[in-house]
């Protein structure tokens, strides 16, 4: 069956393939807003061990996919990897550095003799949840903005974009509106999911008004959302895209993304369908007493992640888009490894899905009983 796929195919198959991991990543930052909302809805040292213990059972698993994501359009779209991530590398820097004092925090917050004090790494836990979430939000933002960057003959990458003769190298990306709109969103997202994962997870019965101020985080931070999401979403129906024609020419079309939902439906259907099981789960962690929100939330963040990541990529349209030369501009069929690399791939692919289920037995087994108090003074490991 693979072997029957065209090239074509194989280009946008594997777009979706990272597009899939990349909407993954954006559900386990569920982490990042939890550890963000540690000094918010834990007011002693019990609820802290058990907020910290909780996300500390899971805080591998964004870390991984972030990796396994970068590995994955390194292999598949190397031009995109060498162009952002060479070009950019301020941003990428930034955000790998706060990932570092994330798993720093956690293997040494309750270290024997810790001389900075558990403080200092609940403040990285804090940086790592909102400044990470933060530039990922921008940098995935540029790719309906557009950077500031050439490529020559040789695909030899310049960046453009100064500021009193210093070059940015991808900072300038957090001076968009629409970017940092789009980073805020994610970060106050993930704080819903956060609480929504800590609602599910622990053993609140002893700890009632713990459980309170979760419930009301979920609803807070939900309502600051709204507006960076509606922001947003009007941005993208109403701003100029970068469309390619079939002689792979680029031009600024108007209300490019608004047309790509209309000649992609199930895009639109995606985005709606993921905000309403957003919305339900908000509902279910914030106001019907339920601890299940986040598995609704958890799936509606991973569809409206997927059709952000999609609609700049198809129907004609440059997913990395250069303001400083159109030409330059990246699409999933310029940008992509060779059909041979692709499609040995694609073989390696067919066991992802073992992987999964491998994965979502151990959290099933990990999570069969919830985290109590008790448990988390006897067994604090983080």
């Amino acid at each position: 069956m693979i072997s029957n796929l065209d090239y074509v195919t194989l280009q946008q198959l594997w777009w979706v393939i990272c597009s899939v991991v990349g909407a993954l990543f954006l559900f386990l930052t569920f982490v990042q807003g939890g550890q963000t909302l540690l000094w918010q809805v834990a007011k002693s040292e019990t609820e802290s061990a058990l907020v910290v213990n909780s996300l500390g059972r899971k805080w591998e698993l964004p870390f991984t996919t972030l990796v396994l994501f970068g590995g994955a359009l390194f292999a598949s779209f190397p031009k995109f990897y060498s162009t952002s991530f060479g070009g950019a590398y301020w941003v990428w820097i930034l955000i790998l550095f706060t990932f570092i004092i994330q798993a720093v925090s956690y293997e040494y917050r309750k270290k024997p003799g810790n001389v900075w004090g558990t403080k200092t790494y609940e403040l990285f836990m804090f940086i790592n949840g909102s400044v990470g979430v933060l530039l990922i939000g921008t940098a995935i933002g540029t790719f309906y903005t557009g950077s500031a960057f050439s490529l020559n003959n040789m695909n030899h990458v310049t960046w453009q974009y100064t500021m009193g003769g210093i070059n940015l190298r991808g900072l300038e990306a957090a001076f968009s509106l629409f970017n940092i709109s789009l980073g805020l969103f994610l970060v106050f997202n993930a704080r819903v999911l956060g609480a929504l994962y800590l609602l599910n997870n622990l053993d609140l019965g002893s700890v009632a008004a713990m459980e309170q101020r979760l419930r009301k985080a979920v609803w807070t931070n939900f309502i600051c959302s709204l507006p960076f999401l509606l922001y947003v979403v009007v941005a993208i129906l109403l701003m100029k895209g970068f469309n390619v024609d079939d002689e792979g020419v680029v031009s600024m079309v108007s209300f490019k993304y608004f047309l790509n939902f209309l000649a992609l439906p199930h895009l639109l259907v995606m985005l709606l369908g993921g905000l309403a099981l957003v919305i339900w789960g908000v509902l279910l962690g914030a106001h019907k007493g339920s601890f299940r929100g986040i598995w609704p939330a958890g799936l509606g963040t991973v569809l409206v992640g997927l059709c952000v990541l999609c609609l700049p990529a198809f129907n004609g349209t440059a997913f990395y888009p250069s303001t400083f030369d159109l030409q330059s501009s990246l699409t999933i069929y310029n940008a992509s490894s060779s059909e041979y690399t692709l499609r040995v791939m694609t073989y390696v692919a067919l066991a992802v899905p073992f992987v999964l289920l491998y994965v979502a037995y151990l959290w099933k087994q990990m999570d069969s009983q919830k985290l109590s108090t008790q448990d988390a003074m006897d067994h604090e490991a983080y």
